[in-house]
């Protein structure tokens, strides 16, 4: 008996190990000096994560045994190195490691928790982590949380998110379309509506202008076509472009009608931007991937296809200058 647990405890502690490693790698990635306000890769799956609930394909099989923290779901983070803030740019529920790797990268700073929150619009991938900032877990004081209109009055009017709000957890700011609001003198953040699946808040964009350069960051729209800004002319105004690219084609998901979850395909943002010169193209980076999507893997027929093609495909930690 003796024996037995002797066995189990060190295979426990042997698996404690190997995750605590795999953990530290992560944040060792993050803890380079930054020194120019910038923009940071923290996560680039769809919401639904990878692997995904109660996906039988290959493309989840060895995950659920061999978990990869690189794959969280996508968020950016803003670090402002002139003032020592940071904001997150939707709240996953990878937000904890999310948080942890942004305010690491500010060694000036020993603040854990960032100045602010912008959110997206209201399906799971992209709100949901507010909820670690309640009783519950952290219990925060007053984090700062921009939303436009409907999301605010989502977060207002619905639990457990309302609590959030009462117990003065989180302080709702409210935006307005194409308006700016300043960070500090030299960074502007506008909101851009985008048409998207509307069930519970309308979705924007964010237009992220920084000291010299500035970025687009559009993790979720039904079809560039349906957009009532020509997205050619939105990319010429900025230096980055981190675009929703969830599928690479219709044929990764044979049991579900895509036609109700709809995304622009990057085959069809192939076709889209195919007019774009190379240092046009360069500026787009592909981010928000289905657990489906073949070019998460770097090693892909798919991934060499983007790349060859002139585009980018966003990788956590990538790290992008304003």
């Amino acid at each position: 008996m003796k024996i037995f647990h002797f066995l189990f405890l060190t295979i426990i502690i042997l698996s404690c190990s190997e995750d605590n490693r795999l953990e530290k790698s992560l944040i060792e990635q993050s803890t380079m000096q930054i020194d120019k306000t910038s923009i940071v890769i923290l996560g680039t799956i769809q919401d639904a994560g990878s692997p995904q609930i109660a996906c039988k394909k290959k493309c989840c099989a060895h995950l659920y045994t061999n978990p990869d923290n690189n794959r969280q779901v996508v968020s950016l983070g803003l670090i402002d190195t002139e003032n020592h803030k940071t904001y997150l740019f939707d709240a996953t529920p990878d937000i904890g490691r999310q948080m942890k790797r942004l305010t690491n990268y500010d060694r000036k700073s020993t603040n854990e928790i960032v100045d602010g929150i912008f959110l997206t619009h209201a399906h799971i991938g992209h709100y949901t982590g507010l909820m670690y900032l309640g009783k519950e877990a952290m219990d925060s004081k007053g984090i700062p949380v921009y939303a436009m209109p409907k999301m605010k009055d989502f977060l207002s009017s619905n639990g457990p998110w309302n609590l959030l709000v009462s117990r003065k957890n989180i302080a709702l700011h409210e935006l307005e379309n194409e308006k700016y609001i300043e960070l500090s003198k030299s960074i502007q953040i506008t909101p851009l509506l985008v048409p998207h699946r509307d069930e519970f808040s309308e979705t924007v964009g964010y237009k992220i202008k920084g000291p010299n350069k500035s970025a687009l960051f559009i993790p979720d729209i039904d079809k560039w076509e349906k957009w009532d800004k020509n997205i050619i002319d939105e990319l010429a105004m900025v230096d980055y472009a981190f675009l929703d690219a969830t599928f690479y084609s219709g044929k990764e998901l044979q049991n579900r009608d895509i036609s109700e979850i709809p995304h622009p395909f990057i085959i069809e943002s192939f076709e889209k931007f195919k007019a774009l010169n190379e240092q046009e193209r360069n500026k787009i980076v592909f981010i928000h991937f289905n657990h489906t999507n073949p070019i998460i893997n770097p090693n892909s027929m798919e991934t060499k296809s983007v790349i060859e093609k002139g585009f980018r495909i966003a990788r956590i930690n990538d790290v992008f200058e304003l």
